[in-house]
């Protein structure tokens, strides 16, 4: 009997949170919703914009890389050997790990560089 009345209790206490618990799913679902939407409006992720540097022309590319100031520093960190060794390989070269360090106002940037680039032609 005593079983029976603590279950009758966990009943009504589990009744009363489901308005509560409904509610905070439909909190968690809008902020599910809202995270899809501002990533929809982010731009581009790291790999595209991977993909679109490797499109450029070698004087495009260079102009890109030495605006960003991380990517620049990630290539003279190996000195003038750096941009001789990304001259004969930036088409393939992987970009992805070094874009995905940037911070939001530095992935915008570049990808701002990136659209002007694109929208001069390309290669």
């Amino acid at each position: 009997m005593r079983h029976s009345a603590l279950q009758k209790s966990i009943c009504a206490l589990l009744i009363g949170l489901c308005p509560a618990l409904g509610f905070a799913a439909d909190v968690l679902a809008a902020s599910d919703k809202q995270t899809a939407a501002m990533v929809r409006h982010a731009g581009p992720d790291s790999q595209q914009m991977e993909q679109k540097l490797q499109q450029l022309s070698w004087s495009q590319f260079r102009f890109i890389v030495e605006s960003v100031p991380k990517l620049r520093a990630d290539v003279e960190a190996y000195g003038p050997i750096g941009w001789e060794y990304l001259k004969a390989r930036y088409a393939s070269f992987g970009w992805k790990k070094s874009i995905d360090k940037l911070d939001d106002a530095q992935k915008r940037g570049l990808a701002d560089l990136l659209q002007a680039a694109n929208a001069s032609g390309g290669r």
